[in-house]
């Protein structure tokens, strides 16, 4: 399989992250780790193996990015505020920096998100909030919620913008339509051990009926009582769920 990786700095000199990418050729999937994770950790885990493949095959081509996390989401001593304020600078190296990486590389094809845990939050909200960029997102096990995460303080404009559950259930008007013919998003969770505890399954069963009432194009796919939060369920998953995506 052809892999490579590249420190990549966003144009106004920000910080710089690592991408893993994975593949020759095909549709280009942008990667996000769970909670501190690493560009390589989707490889580490067998996730790429569990769909080498399509990768073989040309049909996707795999782009994985470092996580900011232990500045931003995970940074426990500050108010959740400054951690969500902070989020931007991620936001700004995604998009000034990764973003063009791959449409150098791969041309102007719509790019897909992916990502396990922490990393589904990540591709569920950098889809609603440039769905320009990112149409079509793959989420496994993922809470959207993150004022039900460990924080503290008064919560803003920087929290709300960056909680699904919230801002998607004010979406209206003409922005809401254009997201209705523009995204697809596949939502998957187990409902064995710690789905319920990191509250992805509930988070996630909530996220499909803010949809619902929205009326926006995604799927809600929940597997059974045996599928644990953990990566052996979410090889099975990727595996399922990406082909119908390539």
């Amino acid at each position: 399989m052809r892999h490579y990786s590249v420190e990549l700095a966003p144009p106004n000199g920000g910080r710089s992250g690592t991408v893993a990418v994975y593949g020759h050729w095909g549709k280009p999937v942008l990667v996000f780790p769970t909670e501190n994770g690493d560009a390589w950790e989707f490889s580490r885990t067998g996730m790429v193996g569990a769909v080498e493949q399509l990768v073989e095959a040309g049909r996707v081509k795999l782009y994985c990015v470092d996580s900011f996390d232990a500045e931003t989401w995970s940074a426990h001593h500050l108010p959740l505020e400054e951690r969500a304020w902070r989020h931007a600078a991620y936001e700004d190296w995604v998009i000034q920096a990764v973003v063009p990486h791959i449409r150098a590389d791969t041309g102007p094809a719509d790019i897909a998100t992916a990502g396990c845990s922490l990393g589904a939050f990540h591709a569920l909200n950098f889809a609603f909030k440039r769905a320009d960029l990112f149409p079509l997102a793959l989420c496994l096990s993922g809470n959207y919620d993150p004022g039900s995460w460990q924080g503290w303080g008064e919560r803003g404009d920087a929290v709300y913008f960056n909680s699904p559950v919230d801002y998607v259930a004010r979406l209206h008007g003409d922005h809401l339509d254009w997201l209705r013919q523009r995204l697809s998003l596949v939502l998957v969770c187990g409902q064995g051990q710690w789905e319920d505890t990191t509250g992805a399954l509930e988070s996630t069963r909530r996220m499909g009926t803010l949809l619902t009432g929205k009326g926006i194009r995604h799927e809600l796919d929940l597997w059974g009582p045996d599928v644990p939060h953990d990566w052996p369920s979410w090889r099975d998953q990727l595996a399922h769920h990406l082909p119908r995506m390539s």
